[in-house]
């Protein structure tokens, strides 16, 4: 019988991708997936006409429920903070019999980490402080509080776990490459940076710049929730679940300081800038130019992603992130260029 999966966020950024790695892997796999508009509805059918498409939001929480139960694998790429929704999910998956347990994949976010910075209203230094899902495991899941980001659904899903239930929790950093979904390609931070570099004419950078991410690409990070999928079908496979179900997705980290050089620098030789200034911002100027920006690009996300490497043989393969700078530059300058920001010699060399 065909392995049944139900996702949400289908059109996004980082879940159209996975779909894509996922279904072109395995055709043979029952996928539904969650649309809130025909816009959206045509989006995911164009891609993936095979997929039978479930009409409703994340607010719709009975829907959701339903899909659940009918699933082996659920795959929650929305919203990380949707609370109804995760309840709903886990509550629909609690349906099925302790030995046809149903998986839940769910996307949180190293945002999750940014809570002591936040605390403190430090931004643009650098901690030493370094989260693991190995050794570290239990700290990441029980130790963190309740007030970080995406704290309150990840304890929602950790919570869910029983015999009926096996979740893991998929904590990607910043992500930077173009997208293969149906609808949104476009990553955030590192876009973020480069769409107000090159609208202030210089580099940004929060206060000394010297914060530090972890980064993937979301080919990589949609590698690691297929292996995780692979697994589930399996029964379980090598995965672990629950408790220790905890994955982060780096590979590498980065300086943000650094970055907004690199960015200003390649916008330069693009002929966007006349300079490669990096311009040092306070937080509440970042907050301005982009929401959150002081803590996107300001403080401190951390963390090694042992776990998946361990356990799926989860090996990224894409090119780093500076290396794809140059197309994070060159898109961004087309996007500005249709909004009608980017004007002149800018736009011209634009195309």
């Amino acid at each position: 019988m065909s392995t049944k999966i139900f996702a949400t966020g289908g059109t996004g950024y980082i879940g159209g991708d996975a779909l894509h790695a996922i279904i072109n892997a395995h055709p043979e796999y029952e996928v539904a997936c969650l649309v809130r508009n025909s816009d959206k509805g045509g989006q995911v059918a164009s891609q993936f006409p095979k997929v039978r498409l479930v009409y409703a939001d994340l607010d719709n929480v009975d829907v959701l429920e339903e899909e659940a139960r009918k699933a082996d694998i659920v795959l929650n790429f929305a919203n990380a903070d949707h609370e109804a929704a995760a309840n709903a999910l886990v509550k629909g998956l609690g349906a099925h019999p302790p030995d046809q347990p149903g998986y839940l994949i769910h996307t949180s976010g190293t945002g999750i980490l940014l809570f002591a910075d936040m605390d403190r209203k430090i931004y643009g230094e650098e901690s030493p402080k370094v989260y693991d899902d190995w050794d570290g495991i239990r700290e990441v899941t029980s130790s963190l509080p309740d007030h970080a980001p995406h704290r309150k659904v990840d304890k929602i899903i950790l919570a869910g776990v029983s015999s009926d239930v096996k979740t893991a929790i998929v904590c990607p950093p910043t992500i930077y490459g173009r997208s293969r979904s149906p609808g949104n390609q476009r990553g955030h931070q590192i876009y973020e940076l480069a769409r107000n570099t090159l609208e202030k004419k210089h580099g940004i950078q929060v206060g000394a710049g010297q914060a530090r991410w972890t980064n993937v690409h979301v080919f990589d990070l949609s590698d690691c929730y297929m292996k995780l999928v692979e697994a589930a079908a399996q029964g379980g496979g090598k995965a672990t679940w629950g408790a220790d179900g905890y994955y982060f997705t780096e590979n590498g980290e980065h300086v943000w300081g650094d970055v907004a050089s690199v960015v200003a620098a390649e916008a330069k030789k693009q002929g966007y800038l006349e300079t490669d200034e990096v311009v040092e911002v306070l937080a509440e100027e970042a907050d301005k130019l982009s929401p959150a920006g002081s803590i996107l690009w300001g403080a401190n996300s951390r963390c090694k992603a042992l776990r998946a490497r361990n356990l799926l043989g989860w090996m990224p393969k894409e090119q780093s992130m500076d290396a794809e700078t140059p197309e994070v530059v060159s898109s961004e300058a087309k996007r500005l260029k249709l909004l009608g920001v980017l004007e002149g010699h800018a736009a011209k060399v634009a195309g």
